[in-house]
């Protein structure tokens, strides 16, 4: 293999481990029941999110608080009519952990 193929790999990987940590700790918190990364299911997709929220600096406070608490509403102009029940089970920590992948793009 040459050195910048070599070189790219390298770089490449930390980043999809974080990722795939991320949606493993996604199907741990029982998020997958609901949302998918790339389509609508019961929730919006996660990179439907992320394209919302896009430039919002509040999105990231705004987000945790509504994992943690549950809500409803935010996405009836999209056809979602189903309110997020609480995730009180899931540690803050995961919670902002994320919110933060799924702001990213969720990749």
């Amino acid at each position: 293999m040459k050195p910048l193929a070599i070189a790219l790999c390298a770089a490449l990987l930390p980043a999809s481990g974080v990722a795939l940590a991320n949606a493993g700790l996604a199907k741990k918190s029982n998020c997958f029941a609901c949302h998918m990364i790339d389509r609508k299911l019961v929730g919006p997709s996660y990179q439907d999110v992320a394209k919302r929220y896009a430039g919002d600096r509040t999105a990231e406070a705004r987000l945790i608080d509504k994992v943690k608490k549950g809500g409803g509403g935010a996405w009836k102009d999209a056809g979602i009519v189903v309110p997020m029940p609480p995730n009180s089970t899931v540690k803050d920590e995961d919670i902002r952990t994320l919110v933060r992948w799924i702001l990213a793009g969720a990749k």
